[in-house]
C-alpha cells in the first residue's frame, strides 16, 4: 500500500521525489489528491473483498443452518411417531394420534404468538432513540440564543 502511495515506507513523508518541503505548493496538492484518491480506491477494495468473504460465510451459515432445520423436522416426526406408539396400548390409535395432534398444536401455537409479539416489538425498524435523541437536540438549538450573525 505504501508503495503505491508513493510514500515508499518513510513515515516522514519523503518520497523517491526528494524532501517535501523543496516541492511547489501545486505539485503537493496534486500528488496529496491523487494520493487520497488511491487510498480510498484500496479503501474500497478492501471493503469489497471483506464483504464478500462475510457473503459467502453467511452462505455457508445459512445452508448448515437449513440443513439442521430439516434434521430438526425429522426428529420431531420420529417423536410424534414414537408417542403415538406409545399412548396406542393405552387408547385406540386414531385417539392417540389425536392427542398428539392436539399436543403439537398447542405448542405452535403458543410459538407463534411469542413470535408474533416479537416482530411487533421490533417494528417499526427505525432508530427511535435516535429519532428521539435527534429531536431533542433540535428542540435544544431552538431555544438558544441567535448568533452574532443574524
Amino acid at each position: 500500500m505504501s508503495d503505491q502511495l508513493g510514500n515508499r515506507g518513510d513515515p516522514r513523508g519523503t518520497s523517491s521525489h526528494g524532501d517535501l518541503r523543496e516541492e511547489p505548493i501545486g505539485e503537493l496538492l496534486k500528488r496529496l489528491s491523487n494520493e487520497t484518491t488511491t487510498l480510498v480506491k484500496m479503501e474500497l477494495d478492501l471493503a469489497k473483498a471483506e464483504m464478500t468473504q462475510k457473503g459467502k460465510d453467511a452462505g455457508k451459515g445459512a445452508g448448515l443452518l437449513s440443513g439442521g432445520a430439516v434434521a430438526g423436522l425429522m426428529t420431531l416426526g420420529s417423536l410424534t411417531a414414537f408417542l403415538i406408539l406409545l399412548l396406542d396400548g393405552a387408547m385406540a390409535n386414531w385417539l392417540a394420534a389425536l392427542l398428539v395432534t392436539i399436543l403439537w398444536a398447542a405448542v405452535a401455537g403458543v410459538l407463534a404468538l411469542q413470535g408474533k409479539n416479537k416482530l411487533q416489538d421490533a417494528t417499526p425498524p427505525a432508530p427511535e432513540q435516535t429519532i428521539d435523541t435527534v429531536k431533542e437536540d433540535v428542540q435544544w438549538a431552538k431555544t438558544q440564543k441567535p448568533s452574532a450573525r443574524t
